[in-house]
């Protein structure tokens, strides 16, 4: 079986920083995109950054200069540092793989979601 699981997240001040972990564990062949998205009640998912496995990285304008997402490939696990948080980065944040099982295939996974909420 594979999954995702993720850590990192909790309440902070704003201007704080938090640093979210996902692990993804199981009969896995390769992880081709590895991201981040996050949900705020009311509102749609939305993507907030994204790593290839070559490192090339994509992020919302939101979230520009302030996140950075990096993955360590011989973990297969993927992080996303937070920094210079602002109230309206409250959402739960969920981790997201593309990814190649051993005996399935090709699969799209989902994390559990890790609440991160920032306080003004």
């Amino acid at each position: 079986q594979v999954q995702l699981v993720e850590s990192g997240g909790g309440l902070v001040q704003a201007g704080g920083s938090l640093r979210l972990s996902c692990a993804a564990s199981g009969s896995i062949y390769s992880i081709d995109v590895m991201g981040w998205y996050r949900q705020a009640p009311g509102k749609q998912r939305e993507l907030v950054a994204s790593i290839i496995s070559g490192g090339s990285t994509d992020y919302a304008d939101s979230v520009k200069g302030r996140f950075t997402i990096s993955r360590d490939n011989a973990k297969n696990t993927v992080y996303l540092q937070m920094n210079s948080l602002k109230p309206e980065d409250t959402a739960v944040y969920y981790c997201n793989a593309d990814l190649l099982n051993l005996v399935v295939g090709r699969l799209n996974l989902w994390g559990q979601g890790t609440q991160v909420t920032v306080s003004s």
